[in-house]
């Protein structure tokens, strides 16, 4: 596994296990086998509805606290100051732990203007200590900007689509020049067209790899956090086999030339669902 710094200090896997559409029942099994496979970073959300899912498997597991990397999200729902520190201790609750490693915004939801009352009650947890890091999903650069110019604590990273369809330069120069991480969710686009890509499947035939790792090889070696899901077990190991190998400079401009900047989510600026 490898790791990043973020600008907290803290260090993180830059490799996680995701649980986005996977039911409850589905995720204890998938997280237990992530957890067996080698993550040790997972990936949820109080709107997975799966958080009580991915607290017993965290429960049954041998690994300690103190080496698992846990992250949860406070939904648009719950935004504003008070719920948000209501709905972390609810997180904490469903998850059966006494803290998570990152507590995220989910999104902006621009049209209710919530998200930096929201942010202030996440840099709360983090100063008392109830948090080890604080950050944001989905935030374009002027959501972040405000964040900049109205909150104290910088987000260590800023999660969003992002797969060879869809490469997000300009936002990750922004936050890289910030010294913000991005995280990749769908990174491999949701299973689809970028998997069977000429360009993609050539190279992954050069490396005896299959398309995924290629995808995630080429996140890593962009200097993004990636968290893949899975709920089939040949897949979850596949995934977390991606540190035998490396993309030539050459492969890695041509998977950078696939970018259509074409989402398969809702747009941030647009996304007001509560």
């Amino acid at each position: 596994m490898d790791f990043v710094t973020l600008n907290n200090g803290l260090k993180m896997p830059q490799l996680g296990f995701g649980v986005w559409q996977v039911e409850d029942d589905q995720a204890t099994a998938a997280v237990s086998k992530a957890l067996e496979s080698g993550y040790t970073s997972i990936d949820t959300a109080m709107i997975y509805k799966n958080e009580k899912g991915v607290g017993r498997a965290i429960a049954n597991a041998s690994i300690p606290r103190e080496d698992l990397f846990i992250t949860t999200k406070v939904w648009n729902s719950d935004q504003g100051y008070d719920n948000t520190l209501r709905a972390y201790e609810e997180s904490l609750e469903r998850l059966g732990l006494d803290y998570v490693d990152l507590y995220l915004i989910h999104w902006p939801t621009p049209k209710y203007d919530q998200y930096v009352d929201t942010y202030k009650a996440m840099e709360k947890l983090y100063k008392d200590g109830r948090v080890k890091a604080i950050g944001v999903c989905n935030f374009d650069i002027e959501h972040l900007e405000r964040l900049f110019a109205e909150c104290e604590v910088k987000p260590v990273l800023n999660q969003v689509e992002c797969h060879p369809y869809l490469s997000q330069t300009e936002l990750k120069d922004f936050c890289a020049k910030h010294d913000i991480f991005v995280e990749a969710w769908s990174p491999l686009d949701q299973g689809g067209e970028v998997l069977s890509d000429d360009v993609i499947q050539a190279i992954a035939a050069a490396h005896g790899k299959t398309p995924a790792q290629v995808v995630l090889r080429w996140h890593l070696q962009n200097n993004t956090i990636v968290i893949p899901k899975s709920v089939t077990p040949s897949r979850i190991e596949e995934n977390i086999n991606v540190f035998d190998f490396s993309l030539t400079a050459e492969e890695m401009d041509k998977i950078n030339e696939l970018n259509r900047n074409r989402r398969k989510g809702s747009k941030p600026s647009e996304m007001n669902v509560r």
